[in-house]
């Protein structure tokens, strides 16, 4: 059982995200409901290496590549979800989308969705593939995390493993992270699953103008105008106009935005901060102003906002 090499071109392919959005809609449902896993991280060609790679370094990451509305993909979910709240974060579960990122799939050699993987050391240790119940992926677990202690990768206390949870716990685990979507929410899905945005952001925005108190609609009002502005880019035109002039506002907000959809959140803080930085007048504003639309996407109390604000406000003066 000996972990393989394992390294991939980064890619961006902005115009597969439509699946992505019922992941994302999910994930939302699961946070506002208060049964979400806080050790999953949704994964993209843009943050791979960030968050699987990079990651993997310091702490174990299962990579679980899933399909989207499968009956299979989500027992295998909901299983490793268990195990990773189980598990008390001694590792990350990392979730792969196959429709909305199919470079990750291809360059793994995929044959079939649900695949798991174990990710350690920037190396992959190849996992079951097809359906898997909970106690067979908690026995594959046990069993990579065995070799790894044996081999000196893990240290001899690493469990990899918390306590299992009763049936009585497991049934409740499964039924409350079903959940039961708000009107808002499913005439929202359904507008995305159609491809119409507009109609998307009219029912958050609808939401919020009837509470503007109500922060999760807010977040996700901005959430739908972020993945309607990005989804129509070249990732890396974008990036290449914004390196070959740091004074194209629009580049660096582009940019940003794609940073912001992918992950990497305190990039694209960064970059809008920088460009308030050197630029003046109506440019300034620009930037300022898309600067604090991002912030919306993150919930109030973020500590990457305030580290934010605090640099755009020395940026300022």
């Amino acid at each position: 059982m000996q972990p393989s090499d394992f390294s991939m071109q980064s890619a961006v392919d902005l115009g597969a995200r439509k699946a992505a959005l019922e992941r994302e809609a999910k994930r939302q449902a699961e946070a506002s409901s208060g049964n979400a896993n806080p050790y999953a991280i949704d994964i993209n060609e843009e943050n791979f290496q960030q968050e699987v790679l990079e990651r993997s370094m310091s702490a174990p990451v299962v990579l679980a590549v899933l399909q989207s509305r499968s009956e299979q993909s989500d027992q295998v979910e909901r299983a490793l979800d268990r195990l990773a709240v189980e598990a008390g974060g001694q590792w990350a579960v990392a979730k792969v989308d196959v429709q909305a990122s199919p470079q990750i799939a291809q360059a793994m050699r995929v044959q079939a969705v649900p695949t798991i993987a174990m990710v350690i050391g920037g190396q992959v240790v190849p996992g079951p593939g097809g359906p898997a119940t909970y106690d067979q992926l908690r026995d594959w677990l046990s069993q990579i995390f065995e070799g790894l202690r044996q081999q000196g990768v893990l240290p001899e206390e690493y469990s990899g493993l918390g306590e299992p949870q009763e049936d009585g716990e497991d049934q409740e685990w499964e039924g409350a992270e079903a959940g039961e979507q708000s009107p808002a929410d499913a005439e929202a899905q359904e507008a995305l699953q159609r491809g119409d945005f507009e109609a998307a952001e009219a029912v958050y925005a609808k939401a919020v103008e009837a509470d503007p108190q109500d922060a999760e609609a807010k977040i996700k009002l901005a959430h739908i105008r972020l993945v309607a502005r990005v989804r129509s880019l070249d990732g890396n035109e974008r990036r290449k106009a914004a390196a070959d002039d740091p004074a194209d506002v629009q580049a660096q907000i582009d940019v940003a935005d794609i940073d912001m959809y992918g992950g990497n959140i305190e990039d694209a803080f960064d970059r809008l901060v920088a460009t308030v930085r050197r630029t003046a007048d109506d440019d300034r504003d620009r930037a300022r102003q898309h600067l604090l639309s991002l912030f919306e996407v993150l919930p109030p109390g973020d500590p990457r906002v305030g580290k934010a604000r605090r640099a755009l406000t020395s940026a300022l003066f």
